[in-house]
């Protein structure tokens, strides 16, 4: 069966300012398995729209994209990271914008490295349902629960996380002892997006990697999800982080959905929430 590219991924990578690419990896999911698949998914879901977003006054097919399909992986995620580290780093080295379409959030590590070291001051912001501030989980240091941990200790402390709504309580604990911004769901509730958006410009001046869990949305939008969690953001707020953090991304990535458990809205979305945030990049630059 022919494997379709990203839609209106039709430039060369030489000549491409955004590089799409997907990792087929979800081998330390533990709820629901599945995300492996999500990157096709997306990609065929995203012939459904129009080439023109009207949100933000951009036409696709006028921007240099470029879909370099699925890396390839090994059956353990610390091979698995290692792999796909090495391109992680050329996309970086190479000035273009990577965009990586999970599989699991542990995916996140070897690209927001590779833009760490191009980005002396790069800060990080998450869209999760979870603390994700284990140290390891189930004997893995490199599990998908464990990422947002390591992210900053091993990468950057300008970091903050956004739709927190689950963890344990020593992870609690981890964030008010190191002082890491958190803003949960309850917070986006009551604050609004518009005010979340600002505190976290006024916190994070610099280039920012932006990787969104598809779980920090509300599951009665995105039900198919490793790690469904109700009391969750909206797809509108999400595109307001995305709409305001855009000019200063210089990485991006979508993770976490399993699109076996609905009928494919949950792709739908994440590859719109993908359209939008090249439109609102390009709409910046």
């Amino acid at each position: 069966m022919h494997k379709a590219i990203f839609a209106d991924a039709n430039s060369d990578y030489d000549n491409a300012k955004y590089v799409i690419c997907g990792v087929p990896f979800d081998n330390t999911s533990c709820f629901r398995r599945g995300s492996k698949d999500a990157p096709q998914e997306m990609r065929n879901n995203s012939y459904n729209f129009e080439k023109y977003n009207s949100f933000f006054d951009i036409d696709l097919q006028d921007i240099s994209i470029h879909d370099a399909g699925d890396l390839d992986v090994a059956d353990n995620v610390d091979d698995t990271l290692e792999i796909i580290s090495s391109r992680a780093r050329k996309y970086v080295i190479d000035g273009k914008i990577p965009i990586m379409l999970g599989g699991e959030h542990s995916l996140t590590m070897p690209f927001v490295k590779a833009c760490k070291e191009r980005y002396d001051d790069l800060g990080f912001v998450v869209l999760d349902a979870h603390m994700d501030m284990r140290d390891e989980y189930e004997g893995k240091k490199n599990s998908h629960a464990c990422i947002s941990r390591h992210v900053f200790e091993d990468v950057t402390k300008d970091y903050v996380s956004i739709g927190i709504r689950s963890g344990t309580r020593d992870e609690y604990e981890y964030v008010r002892e190191n002082d890491i911004k958190v803003f949960s769901s309850e917070d986006v509730f009551s604050m609004g997006i518009e005010a979340v958006t600002h505190e976290i410009r006024e916190r994070i001046s610099g280039p920012v990697y932006l990787s969104i869990d598809m779980d920090a949305i509300d599951p009665a939008y995105a039900p198919a999800l490793g790690t469904p969690e109700p009391y969750g953001m909206t797809p509108r707020e999400v595109r307001d982080v995305i709409a305001c953090l855009a000019p200063k991304i210089v990485g991006f990535d979508l993770v976490e959905i399993a699109p076996a458990y609905d009928s494919g809205g949950t792709a739908l979305l994440g590859a719109k929430l993908v359209r939008d945030f090249i439109a609102a990049s390009a709409k910046a630059l």
